[in-house]
């Protein structure tokens, strides 16, 4: 039987991590972290926190990547979560891999999205908070299945996490095990060696936790809000499909 290889595509700053461990917390699924930093940060030349630690963990050429995300499953798991950022598929990274997945679309609030990066780089363009290439995707996938991939918003899943990852499960065809719902605190093999800079609360985190007011554009300097405008059509684009909890 083959595995199921789950390509879940997000930005940054939203609850990507936590919905790793949830995934990673089941007994029947491998996880993978963000296996195409080191490549995007090798082909923009970006200077991000823990650069050269990255650069010198993962491979830095996109087809070894895309090569490992097709081969076995690491410990011969039936299922195998990969964690990818949409803004590391940039121009000329092959996309044909990715069709070999199930591909699912995790969103947030782009002023939510802006405003926590903003605390993290100061200078930063439309493109790497990942909502352009998180629509070409969306739209890839779905010209492929003939119908749209599951989207989830990650206000949702902190307000109902059973009931998120219940809707998320069937949309990828698996069953739902109840063992993504809370975790162990701490650090993991399988974080990326980027974690010191970037998972200091999902490290203490045991669950989802609750929902908290998100950021409008109001919250937001001049800079950051015209940024906003130009991505909350791209967001709204996503929202429209998203999951509901079951």
């Amino acid at each position: 039987m083959k595995p199921i290889r789950i390509a879940m595509w997000s930005g940054p700053r939203n609850i990507s991590t936590a919905m790793m461990r949830a995934f990673g917390n089941r007994a029947d699924c491998a996880v993978s972290d963000e296996p195409f930093y080191a490549a995007y940060l090798t082909s923009t030349g970006l200077v991000h926190p823990l650069r050269e630690e990255v650069i010198g963990a993962q491979p830095n050429d996109w087809r070894a990547v895309a090569d490992y995300m097709l081969g076995p499953v690491p410990g011969a798991k039936p299922i195998w979560y990969q964690k990818h950022m949409t803004h590391h598929m940039v121009e000329g990274f092959g996309r044909e891999w990715i069709e070999a997945c199930a591909n699912a679309f995790l969103i947030r609030a782009p002023e939510a999205v802006l405003a926590s990066y903003h605390r993290v780089r100061e200078d930063f363009t439309l493109a790497e908070i990942g909502l352009p290439m998180q629509v070409e995707l969306f739209f890839r996938a779905g010209d492929r299945l003939g119908h749209t991939p599951p989207v989830i918003e990650g206000q949702d899943v902190l307000a109902d996490p059973e009931g998120m990852l219940k809707a998320l499960c069937a949309a990828c065809k698996i069953a739902f095990d109840p063992a993504m719902l809370a975790w162990a605190p701490g650090r993991r093999e399988t974080d990326g060696p980027w974690a010191p800079a970037w998972y200091g609360a999902v490290e203490q985190s045991t669950g989802f936790s609750p929902p908290r007011p998100e950021p409008t554009i109001d919250d937001l300097p001049d800079a950051l809000k015209r940024l906003a405008e130009k991505a909350r059509p791209l967001y709204e684009t996503l929202a429209a499909h998203r999951l509901r909890g079951e």
